[in-house]
């Protein structure tokens, strides 16, 4: 071969390796992100990782397409991918690449927020605790120390993208970063070294050359090279620097929950009133936090006390799946704006003020029109002469006219099916309570609480200390529990002598058990946010040595403020014994032996193949402390997602299979009061709003991943019961439609479905016209127009109107409705 001949290949093997073949250009205006030159309107959602499963991705990322998104948010979790120093872990529901290989296979775009401070109710904020171990170490500020883990860390996980090509410059579906998290919420707290970090940050993600912009969210002085983004209930009113587009990164679907907290809503109504608005007013790229909650599995939630479940009332719930009538409602918006994105990205646009928070915007485009007519009035429908013709608008919502005439959404008029879903025992188990569960049981082991302090044949795992340390450094958030223990000799000389004196600690906790020479003597935990208390509880002195053994138990580790590094957890101090003279004796300084974990962790009860087999008893106790328990249950069939009913348990963790599926604490009731049996979306929203669930224990339903079970064999369940409980309760069930109800207005496609592989088995009611009116205003032919479309499928689709139902007897001004309830 000559050497032009080699010199031509070169070139040819140069180009094609050198150079993606399918790699997209991300840029930006003032209007919107533009991909290959094209500004687009990103409709995206956030579905986190590791909060499902591998086998759960599919299915979500499939039915947030089908939902209208075009793009799928998450964050990258940095203490779920490096829990120890250095050692890191991408398996299971951790592998990022397969996640977002995933999303590009259904053709979706992803937005990668990488941080790594995320927030998200995420334990530490998805801080390793082990950031800690470094002397002079300062989160998220100008500190050397800590600049230079997260540079590591940062680096690894873009490089690690950047291998498998996931940016969008290599042909991949990621066509934005984010580098930090709502900072500006904090920034104020560390004055001049704030504002130097968000400069470093800016400047350490350019130098990373991923070929796609980089965003920061709440960060209204992000430098130049940032986009600078909202988040919140509301972002319309948001206006981002000068050339850049209006993004909304967390446009919060739902809320949270907390131990101890009632249920959140928020309705698709309002939800849908949000996104048109910020449509309407400019806004081109918005992402739903969440599109899909799922699950806080092993001790991933944050808080403290932030509950296990993390559904968030999102458009798919935790099990997957979908949450009507929020899905569907947000479906036919989503369609709709991505109908009018020329026009929304390159018109030109006028709003017109009516007054009373009614407004109108008009969009026009080489002789195209599309009108809003928003209503953010909180009371009033509103009626307007617009362009000639008159149209009300219900409170709090927006009408879109695609041809600036007719109404084709209003997101008040929700025309989609409404599920209620059901949580039912297996076929097999019908004529059961629950399942004929064998329960075996075994007390975890406290023989720590006396050789511990012997240090002529110490314990293993036992390390000591003249100080009380914090909880978080000793345990290296390996576990929630952490055993203080000490000791104090007496006689009738001492000052404090006295049969019985006070055991009074100070602690910064979340949970405090007590036990005084080996008997367990009190236990406290905090309620309503306040994580500190004295606990005190009388104790019996004996002469000589008097052993003092405290377990500290953490609910989550704080994962939202300014300085979370510098919160500590446990028992601080002091910690004392007061004498009934009020005499004190302060052990803080006292030697004290410490213990991480608990006893049957350590042997591996959780574990299936655990070698302790043969010290499980039988003939359980019911309502005792520190308890494991263990059974086996069959698989329910089918595919529906499944459940553990946990009620009657107090308060610990719960294994199946060996899979944590969580702490669980069904012994928390939330306050009675503040519910309502009914919510009116109109009006500003917030998380203490369209509450459910007073009185009722805050979380009495555990996901079980079908991933996680088997499917010809047994299942193993193994409790640790913290607090006292009865397993006897314990039921394994299945999550379902159990039926859906609607009223779609007339000139809208009703779509039914029992979302799964049950069909229409029942129509309980139908009625065409105005189903609340007594009177004539009804099709007759109601029922079996339904029953004819329905019956015997697991979906059926229904044009509301007098064509489909015959003539109704309404007048014809009057709007026609079409209400149906059916069972599956």
């Amino acid at each position: 071969m000559g050497f032009f001949n080699i010199l031509i290949l070169a070139v040819i093997l140069f180009t094609t390796f050198s150079f993606p073949v399918n790699a997209t250009d991300v840029s930006y205006d003032g209007r919107a992100i533009k991909i290959d030159g094209q500004r687009r309107i990103i409709i995206s959602g956030s579905i986190h990782y590791p909060r499902s499963t591998p086998e759960m991705w599919p299915s979500l990322i499939k039915k947030a397409k089908e939902g209208g998104l075009n793009a799928i948010e998450t964050y990258v979790f940095w203490n779920a991918h490096e829990p120890l120093y250095r050692q890191y872990d991408f398996s299971g529901n951790l592998d990022l690449v397969k996640f977002m290989k995933l999303i590009q296979d259904e053709g979706l775009y992803a937005i990668l927020r990488i941080g790594p401070y995320v927030c998200a109710e995420w334990n530490y904020g998805g801080f390793p605790v082990w950031l800690n171990s470094f002397n002079n170490m300062t989160f998220r500020t100008e500190n050397d120390a800590f600049m230079s883990e997260m540079k590591t860390f940062t680096t690894m996980i873009v490089d690690k993208v950047k291998q498998a090509n996931l940016f969008a410059s290599e042909g991949g579906p990621i066509i934005l970063a984010q580098i930090e998290n709502e900072y500006g919420n904090i920034i104020s707290s560390y004055g001049n070294e704030g504002k130097s970090y968000i400069n470093w940050c800016a400047n350490f993600a350019e130098s990373l050359k991923i070929g796609v912009p980089w965003i920061m969210c709440q960060e209204s002085d992000a430098p130049q090279s940032m986009i600078n983004t909202c988040n919140g209930w509301y972002c319309d009113q948001f206006w981002p620097h000068q050339n850049k587009p209006k993004l909304w990164t967390e446009n919060w679907s739902g809320w949270f929950k907390n131990w101890g907290g009632k249920d959140p809503h928020r309705t698709a109504e309002d939800l849908s009133f949000a996104v048109a608005r910020f449509y309407q007013y400019g806004g081109t790229l918005q992402n739903y936090y969440m599109y899909h909650g799922g699950t806080n599995f092993g001790r991933t939630a944050g808080g403290p006390y932030i509950a296990t479940s993390y559904d968030y009332d999102a458009p798919i719930d935790e099990y997957g799946n979908l949450n009507q009538p929020k899905w569907g409602h947000l479906k036919k918006l989503h369609s709709l704006l991505m109908s009018m994105e020329k026009i929304l990205t390159y018109g030109q646009y006028t709003n017109t003020d009516y007054g009373r928070m009614m407004s109108s915007t008009v969009y026009s485009l080489n002789g195209t029109r599309v009108c809003f007519l928003g209503n953010a009035n909180n009371k009033d429908d509103i009626t307007i002469n617009f362009e000639g013709r008159k149209y009300t608008v219900p409170a709090w919502s927006v009408s879109i006219l695609p041809d600036c005439v007719t109404e084709v959404y209003n997101t008040a008029r929700v025309n989609t099916q409404t599920s209620v879903m059901v949580k039912e025992l297996p076929a097999e188990a019908e004529e059961k309570r629950h399942y004929d569960f064998e329960w075996q049981w075994r007390a975890e082991h406290f023989e720590h609480l006396k050789t511990s302090l012997n240090k002529s044949s110490p314990l293993k795992g036992v390390t000591y200390a003249n100080q009380l340390l914090d909880q978080k450094i000793v345990t290296n958030d390996t576990s929630d529990y952490l055993w203080y223990m000490t000791s104090v000799d007496v006689n009738e000389d001492d000052p404090i002598w006295g049969e019985e004196v006070t055991l009074r600690v100070n602690c910064d906790c979340h949970v405090l058990h007590a036990f005084f020479n080996g008997k367990h003597i009190g236990t406290k935990w905090v309620k309503n946010g306040q994580y500190s208390f004295v606990f005190e509880e009388s104790a019996k002195l004996k002469r000589g040595t008097n052993s003092i053994s405290l377990l500290s138990v953490t609910v989550g580790l704080q994962n939202y403020g300014a300085y979370i590094d510098k919160v500590k957890n446990g028992i601080l101090g002091p910690v004392k014994l007061v004498a009934p003279n009020s005499i004190e004796k302060d052990l803080s300084t006292n030697e004290w032996a410490y213990k991480v974990g608990l006893n049957g962790i350590e042997r591996g009860l959780q574990n299936i193949d655990t070698k302790y087999k043969r010290e499980w008893h039988s003939n359980i106790p019911f309502n005792r402390m520190f308890v494991w328990y263990k059974t086996s249950f069959r698989t329910p069939k089918g595919k529906d997602a499944v459940v553990l009913d946990l009620w009657g348990l107090g308060k610990g963790s719960a294994w199946v299979n060996g899979h944590n599926i969580g702490r669980y604490w069904p012994s928390y009731l939330a306050d009675e009061n503040g519910c309502v049996s009914s919510c009116d979306y109109r009006g500003d929203y917030t998380g203490s709003k369209c509450l459910t669930n007073c009185g009722n224990s805050s979380q009495r339903w555990y996901h079980v991943p079908r991933s996680f079970l088997n499917e010809e064999e047994d299942n193993t369940l193994v409790l640790f019961e913290e607090f006292g409980g009865n397993p006897t309760h314990i039921s394994v069930r299945t999550v379902t439609v159990g039926k859906a109800v609607a009223h779609a207005y007339e000139g809208n496609r009703l779509e039914l479905s029992c979302d799964g592989s049950r069909v229409i088995s029942k129509i309980n009611f139908a009625s065409f016209g105005n189903p609340t009116s007594k009177g004539s205003c009804h099709s007759p032919n109601s029922l079996s127009v339904v029953e004819k479309a329905c019956i015997g499928k697991e979906s059926c689709s229904i044009e509301v109107s007098e064509k489909t139902f015959g003539a109704s007897g309404c007048g014809k001004s009057q709007m026609k409705r079409l209400a149906v309830e059916v069972e599956c």
